[in-house]
């Protein structure tokens, strides 16, 4: 299984979100740090979800570390994230 496929499961899964796009931007950063030829090391994620009411910023961020788990989060570079409710 992909890893944009892993990231797209275990974040439906934890937060049923109404919106989720995990944008694979790796082949953007050849030539920088963290970046790996068989791709899949740079991600864009923008989720929208009921789930996040009530959190702050950081809040949101540390849930979707845990949601991935740091097995995947480990494997991943970079990861940029769009949270809004």
């Amino acid at each position: 299984m992909s890893k944009t496929q892993e990231i797209e499961d275990r974040l439906k899964e934890a937060f049923a979100p109404r919106e989720l796009l995990v944008v694979d931007d790796s082949e953007s950063h050849r030539g920088h740090a963290g970046f790996d030829d068989a791709g899949e090391s740079h991600f864009n994620v923008r989720i929208r979800t009921q789930a996040f009411a009530g959190m702050n910023r950081v809040a949101r961020h540390r849930a979707v570390h845990g949601a991935l788990g740091a097995d995947l989060i480990g494997r991943i570079h970079a990861l940029a994230l769009d949270l809004d409710v």
